[in-house]
């Protein structure tokens, strides 16, 4: 009885999902013609063809100037006495990336319901599996086709001895891994695995997957990926009903929520929303800075950033990543081309540097308080600019350290790394108080489809001066020494961002 009865909530609910799914769909083709929808297909596959176009012309050419180079003559190391092997690099490169895709998956939960289903869905006392499966089960698939198409032109890039069927095994195999991520992630929600144990276990198997996408003259790797994702769904799949409903919605909302905001070209919200609880507050931390009271409002106001930098618990490990990321790029064996190089380094401190600003794009959520403060804004967004300015001078200090270790210029440069790090820990200042993106300017026409060009320049802003201030250094690490005009120049960028972003006033729509 007992099974015919959880056999009919299970039809039960498979007919409320088909009949809330037919319904939206009804909606959403009732507020659309088809003429509509026929401009819009068009405009997206011209754009993704010309874009898929001019990205795999770039590959193409990048692969024949790798396949090309014999040494590392061009590099920016100019003696290069350390070297790592290049299968090394790419595996430890392949086991992060699926590391960030758990990593995101944990955040989005592979297991979710949007605000709607959770108010109608979750208070019916029904078996919940039918709701939540199909769901999960298209972002795996998803996951493993999108996960596939771009370990394509990687694979061409860092592997030009193999063959085109090569490629395709050690992309199957890398598309498996990626669901491997996310069925995990998905297994820490429904407590099948604990915090700890589950983080060693989802190590492991990536671990092995990254292993085996370098095994690509087999087809075995694959199945073997592929064996372990299908085991991994079916445990998952016949306890996908159990998950609370408290993570269900939990999972949703962080969803949704990133989802909007990556639709309205807000870097700042999707930071939010994925930082949502991501870990509690520690107040041990900068204890010793309440043990006198402050002098002056600007005093209190400092220690006050200060304490919630430190409070925050600004999280360690992506920084020491990227640093290492962007130092086994320079000695990977055989050598990249130098532009590719510097390209590294650039994107590793832009990505560095955009995690130094949370306390800013906390209290910019809510700028009437900084308005009440008894003190000039100047003054307030320069007491939000010292702690990020000194941790990305910190970061720039050590890898223009090693860098200087490693024997890509003379000792000025750690200077002039340290003096760049001011002015990026600024950029990204400006880059958390930017304004929301002015959608009532129309898009520009382009190639590539309508290009909302307002919108571009609100999300690139922040991101402009912090490339501004690594270009220095970067002429430095071309030239392989750091003349004083370069040092100068440095000094005048990163004192002209500070005063830029402290004297700036926020523009309201």
């Amino acid at each position: 009885m007992s099974t015919d009865t959880s056999r009919q909530d299970r039809l039960l609910t498979a007919d409320i999902v088909r009949f809330t799914r037919r319904s939206a769909r009804r909606y959403r083709r009732s507020q659309s013609s088809w003429g509509d929808r026929f401009v819009d297909a068009y405009s997206w596959g011209l754009g993704i063809g010309v874009s898929l176009t001019i990205a795999a012309s770039f590959v193409l050419a990048l692969r024949n100037e790798i396949a090309s180079r014999a040494s590392t003559s061009g590099s920016i190391i100019r003696e290069q006495w350390l070297v790592l092997p290049e299968p090394v690099l790419w595996t430890c490169l392949t086991f992060v990336v699926l590391l960030a895709v758990g990593n995101l998956a944990r955040k989005l939960g592979p297991l979710a319901v949007n605000g709607p289903e959770s108010s109608w869905w979750l208070p019916l006392p029904l078996d919940r599996r039918p709701m939540v499966l199909p769901p999960f089960l298209r972002k795996a698939a998803l996951t493993a086709a999108g996960s596939v198409i771009a370990y394509v032109p990687f694979s061409m890039v860092t592997a030009v001895d193999r063959g085109p069927l090569e490629h395709l095994w050690a992309a199957l195999t890398f598309g498996a891994a990626a669901v491997n991520a996310v069925v995990l992630a998905a297994a820490q929600q429904l407590g099948l695995l604990g915090r700890w144990s589950g983080r060693m276990v989802t190590a492991v198997i990536l671990a092995v997957c990254s292993a085996a996408t370098l095994m690509s003259a087999s087809p075995w790797p694959t199945a073997f990926a592929a064996v372990v994702a299908v085991g991994l769904l079916a445990v998952v799949g016949t306890r996908a009903g159990e998950v609370p409903g408290e993570e269900l919605v939990r999972g949703g909302a962080v969803a949704g929520h990133a989802g909007a905001s990556l639709f309205m070209m807000d870097s700042n919200e999707v930071l939010r929303a994925l930082g949502a609880g991501r870990k509690k507050v520690d107040g041990g931390r900068a204890a010793r800075f309440y043990t006198r009271p402050p002098r002056s409002p600007l005093g209190a106001l400092i220690r006050a950033d200060t304490v919630a930098f430190l409070r925050l618990n600004p999280p360690l490990v992506p920084p020491i990543m990227w640093l290492a990321g962007s130092i086994a790029i320079l000695l990977v064996e055989g050598g990249l081309p130098e532009f590719v190089q510097l390209a590294v380094l650039v994107i590793a401190g832009c990505a560095t540097a955009s995690g130094m600003g949370t306390v800013a794009r906390r209290t910019a959520m809510v700028p009437e308080i900084d308005a009440l403060l008894p003190i000039h804004a100047a003054l307030v967004r320069t007491s939000r600019m010292l702690m990020p300015c000194a941790a990305m001078a910190v970061w720039m200090g050590m890898l223009s350290g090693v860098l200087v270790f490693l024997g890509a210029a003379n000792p000025a440069l750690i200077g002039v790394g340290a003096m760049a790090g001011i002015g990026m820990g600024a950029g990204s200042i400006r880059g958390a108080l930017r304004t929301q993106p002015d959608w009532s300017a129309p898009p520009v026409e382009t190639p590539f489809g309508p290009v909302p060009r307002a919108q571009l320049g609100s999300l690139l802003r922040g991101l402009d001066v912090t490339v501004l201030a690594m270009i220095p250094l970067m002429v430095a690490l071309y030239l392989g020494y750091v003349p004083s005009l370069v040092a100068v120049v440095q000094l005048a960028f990163s004192a002209g961002i500070v005063l830029v972003v402290a004297l700036s006033r926020p523009k309201h729509a």
